[in-house]
């Protein structure tokens, strides 16, 4: 694959852990970045290639004949209805802004990055009848993110990573050799908007690694497994500094004691789980959920400070490990997964309720995706193929008309134009063939 070949190379002549050699940029507020124990460089195997292509057949897929059929019906009726919402722009959601979590200020990129994702779902489809489509959300994308030839994501710089990371999956998705450098373009900004070094964060720094909306808010792990998303679908090696770097912050995310420093993971439930980020001494939607507040600071007087798992991040989290290189026997990896199994479903998002259930799908089937295996046992030893309850649950939700919505609309999800992108490419995920080792780089020695 091209896409592979340019972007598996060997870089390993930059350490992953770099410690600044400027002052601390002074859009981070020093006071509240807590410093931990050093991270630890681990890659233990060669993560998958990526795939852009779902199967042709239920021979291919390995899905039985009938629900393989209904699964493909689903996806065309589903394409179909957002190629006809399509803007004549060649965008989705055009002219309708969005603010990030924690962002002032709402962006009109946010069509951007929608359509980055919309040209991904066709792309993977591998129907030529779509062409059309892609050619113009493609010249959407161009117009609104190249329109001088230099890539800037979102002017506003409030949803750049978003944005970003989405057009890196689109243009991925296309494998096409003319598109590249507008890809290498695209991931040398997702390199640039990471914290890290260059602002003057010691590895020891709770942001260190991580990705924000923008470069200028705190990081998150939602943005950060974004970035590993684009980072992997664009054929990025997981022994990538940019890759280990972040793979540091995932792993002060987790709820996980043996392996993260941080105050509120040692004190908590070391459920394996993730939360939403530890930066500035962490915070979780769950505990905000559970009236606990989303940094913990509604929990009764003289109580340890504690941030509770749930369902998104953590698959968030368990696909972010996968994609740095760690194999099934890390105890990060063993951590999640044993989180995992005991709040197995597709019908909530753990921890939230329907809030963000489709977010959830689609983080779910990416990270069962690239685990590779077919079943998943749960705490009650029930063992689940992943793919059909998948499918069965997706095909349930679909409306008439073919598109998606969630009838809880936190998070933008009362978009169907959103929502249905997110459901056909998870629905695509269960389509993909089996998934096997890429062939990469020597794993890097521990520094």
């Amino acid at each position: 694959m091209i896409i592979v070949a340019l972007f598996s190379h060997a870089l390993l002549v930059v350490p992953p852990y770099q410690e600044p050699t400027v002052p601390l940029d002074p859009r981070i507020k020093g006071e509240r970045i807590t410093s931990l124990a050093p991270p630890e460089a681990t890659v233990t195997r060669p993560v998958v290639a990526p795939i852009h292509r779902i199967t042709g057949s239920a021979t291919e897929s390995g899905l039985a004949t009938d629900l393989d059929a209904r699964a493909r019906v689903a996806l065309r009726r589903g394409l179909g209805w957002l190629s006809a919402a399509q803007d004549p722009s060649g965008g989705w959601l055009v002219a309708k802004a969005a603010a990030g979590t924690d962002q002032p200020r709402p962006s009109q990129a946010a069509s951007t990055a929608v359509t980055g994702l919309a040209m991904k779902a066709f792309a993977q489809a591998g129907d030529a009848t779509d062409d059309a489509t892609i050619a113009r959300a493609l010249g959407f994308i161009k117009a609104q993110t190249f329109p001088t030839g230099t890539f800037v994501p979102d002017p506003a710089g409030s949803l750049g990573n978003y944005v970003a990371a989405s057009i890196a999956m689109g243009l991925a998705a296309l494998d096409r050799p003319n598109e590249l450098p507008m890809l290498e373009q695209t991931v040398e900004w997702l390199r640039q908007n990471q914290w890290d070094h260059t602002e003057g964060l010691a590895s020891t720094k709770d942001w260190y690694g991580g990705a924000g909306y923008g470069n200028w808010g705190r990081p998150d792990l939602s943005n950060t497994q974004l970035l590993l998303d684009a980072l992997h679908d664009a054929g990025v090696s997981q022994d990538d500094p940019a890759v280990q770097r972040a793979l540091a912050f995932v792993t002060r995310t987790q709820n996980l004691k043996s392996t993260n420093p941080s105050s509120w993971a040692q004190s908590g439930s070391d459920d394996g789980g993730f939360v939403y980020t530890p930066a500035n001494g962490g915070e979780s939607f769950a505990s905000e959920d559970a009236g606990e507040g989303r940094y913990g600071e509604k929990l009764p007087a003289g109580t340890p400070r504690t941030l509770r798992s749930y369902g998104s991040m953590t698959y968030a989290g368990l696909k972010s490990l996968l994609y740095a290189g760690l194999s099934p026997d890390d105890p990060r990896v063993k951590a999640a997964r044993g989180w995992i199994a005991l709040h197995w479903g597709f019908e909530s998002n753990p921890g939230l309720g329907t809030q963000g259930l489709f977010y959830y799908r689609h983080a779910m089937a990416r990270a069962l995706a690239v685990n590779g295996e077919r079943t998943i046992t749960d705490a009650k030893g029930t063992v689940h193929d992943w793919r059909v309850e998948l499918i069965e649950s997706l095909l349930a939700a679909q409306r008439p008309d073919g598109s998606w919505v969630n009838a809880t609309a936190r998070w933008q999800e009362d978009k169907p134009e959103l929502v249905t992108c997110y459901t056909l490419l998870a629905l695509e995920e269960a389509l993909k063939p089996s998934l096997t080792p890429a062939v990469v780089t020597p794993a890097r020695p521990a520094p």
